[in-house]
């Protein structure tokens, strides 16, 4: 088991790992997405792990089950899905780095926990991340 500063999420019956540095919006996109329907599985730090069929799966630590950051604000309980598969790695870039985005990226992978996961390099802050985030998943789905 590997503790991963990220947050994970399950959305569109995807899970998703939201990795960056503080501050570039990992919380802030997963709450966005709670409101379209996505479940919070932890938020801040994830345990990544491999289950027996050799799928990387994230689950939530028991010390913060349940809870998110709302910055400037403080910390929300809500409900949450304490283990999921992980489809996809957002790697989160701050906004003076959004210009090494690609605009039509190459298939990319990460390693976790000895094995490779797609990842996509993301800009969460954009009020369109989260249908951005919707055709990412329809777009790799289409490519494995």
């Amino acid at each position: 088991m590997t503790l991963v500063h990220a947050t994970g999420i399950f959305f569109d019956g995807k899970g998703i790992l939201l990795k960056g540095p503080s501050g570039s919006g990992k919380s802030d996109l997963a709450l966005r997405l709670m409101t379209l329907g996505a479940e919070l599985v932890a938020d801040d730090y994830v345990e990544v792990t491999r289950n027996k069929n050799d799928r990387l799966m994230m689950a939530t630590p028991e010390n913060i089950a349940g809870m998110i950051e709302v910055r400037n604000v403080g910390i929300l309980a809500v409900p949450f899905q304490p283990m999921a598969e992980i489809d996809l790695v957002l790697c989160l870039v701050a906004q003076d780095e959004i210009h090494r985005l690609e605009r039509l990226p190459e298939a990319k992978t990460i390693t976790l926990e000895g094995g490779n996961i797609q990842c996509l390099d993301f800009y969460a802050h954009e009020i369109s991340a989260p249908e951005k985030l919707r055709a990412a998943l329809r777009i790799l789905s289409q490519k494995y």
